[in-house]
């Protein structure tokens, strides 16, 4: 019953979320919880929630903060000789700026962490694409595809998971599908090229006048190689781990603060500037704690987990880790990343090895399959929000767009992993 339950709660908000009847707020919100009493788990549904909000809450406080310091990055300036460059290399032309973008991120993304990658990228990106009037779809379907591709790095999410589930090593589980990754990445450009080769057809080669920019002089050049060095640091210790993400992204905005707006007038007329940005974010992600704590709490995502390997024949037992590599893409969006890589992936792996198969095989499979937990398109994974929101980009239109893409990805990798024989 509890399975039951889990796959009518996940179907029903997959489907109001893709159909636009509600919000994800309210489909992230009053499908568990509906769920949670006919359930009868009435009686717990405030610890349920409760779990959920303090499992959530350092990626919105993260959030918060991240997303105030970019954007009072954005505001100063500090991005527009990127964005110059960029649009003087890409000439107004769509189809550069779309395979600039996937090139771009595919740089950013080696941090492994999807959601400083998506704060950069973004902030830089975004006025280029709204001053050549190109979509904001486009732009965040684009850093999708490359971050997912990214984030196999063995500090990625997935990785890491897959590693400490199975108890592998990177030598194990990631240097064998380093060929398939390396496809992966010849995979977005060429679906890059595609989708620019599209936006260049609506568009054109936009014709972008020069935009002479006032050189900074005195007090303003000071701050600008300030922010520099200050978003180089703090980028660098994002890199290196040197601290948890909320706690380098707090430091960095409280001196950006001191340096670009040191007084109480100028740092209130930037709250409520970014207000709107930040609440948008942090609620849904709040929501998505919701969501999560309700169907982990209550047993039901075990309870999925279960009833998906039990339908599993043995006779089947030698295609196990290419099912596992094509099926774990849509899976994961039913699944959480921990749900997913702690409770299905071993009990996969375990009944390979009980079949005579190598459980290896399963994890590899895993990684190359999780491209919806890679990419942001998940709503089960907070970064897919931190995208969307700074994009301005609804998650049903985003993963109807990008899906395919998406999925291509994962049937190239597979299809090189088969022929390397890591699977």
């Amino acid at each position: 019953m509890l399975a039951v339950s889990g796959f009518l709660t996940v179907g029903v908000f997959l489907a109001l979320v893709l159909s636009r009847r509600v919000s994800v707020l309210f489909a992230l919100t009053l499908v568990p919880i509906a769920a949670a009493l006919v359930s009868g788990f009435g009686g717990r549904l405030g610890g349920l929630i409760a779990d959920g909000l303090v499992t959530v809450a350092p990626v919105a406080i993260m959030i918060t903060f991240a997303v105030l310091y970019f954007s009072l990055m954005v505001d100063t300036g500090l991005f527009d000789p990127a964005v110059a460059r960029i649009l003087r290399w890409a000439g107004g032309d769509p189809l550069k700026i779309t395979v600039g973008t996937a090139l771009l991120t595919l740089l950013v993304a080696l941090d492994g962490d999807g959601a400083s990658t998506f704060l950069i990228t973004v902030s830089a990106l975004l006025p280029i694409y709204q001053r050549l009037g190109m979509r904001r779809i486009v732009l965040a379907g684009v850093i999708c595809l490359a971050a997912g591709v990214m984030n196999m790095v063995p500090w990625g999410g997935p990785t890491a998971r897959a590693m400490a589930a199975l108890h592998l090593d990177s030598g194990q589980l990631f240097l064998p599908v380093l060929p398939a990754m390396a496809a992966g990445v010849l995979w977005v450009l060429v679906a890059a090229y595609l989708i620019g080769r599209g936006e260049r057809k609506r568009l054109g080669v936009v014709e972008v006048p020069a935009v002479e920019r006032a050189r900074l002089t005195g007090a303003d050049r000071v701050r600008f190689w300030i922010n520099a060095l200050l978003t180089l640091v703090l980028v660098g210790c994002l890199l290196a781990q040197l601290a948890d993400l909320e706690v380098l992204f707090l430091l960095a905005f409280l001196v950006a603060l001191l340096v670009n707006r040191p007084s109480w007038a100028a740092q209130q007329e930037l709250f409520t500037k970014h207000a709107y940005n930040v609440v948008l974010v942090v609620v849904v992600i709040f929501a998505a704690g919701v969501f999560t704590g309700i169907l982990t709490g209550t047993g039901m995502i075990q309870a999925m987990a279960e009833g998906l390997v039990s339908v599993v024949p043995d006779s089947a037992s030698g295609l196990l880790p290419v099912a596992t590599a094509i099926a774990s893409m849509p899976l994961s969006l039913v699944f959480t990343p921990d749900a997913f890589y702690y409770g299905v992936v071993p009990v996969l792996a375990e009944t390979t090895a009980a079949l005579g198969g190598d459980p290896a095989a399963i994890g590899r499979a895993a990684i190359l399959g999780q491209m919806t937990t890679g990419f942001p398109l998940s709503p089960l994974t907070a970064s897919t929000f931190i995208l969307l929101g700074m994009s301005k980009v609804d998650l049903g239109e985003h993963q109807r767009f990008i899906f395919k893409w998406a999925f291509g990805t994962t049937l190239v990798m597979t299809a090189v992993a088969l022929l390397t024989g890591v699977l």
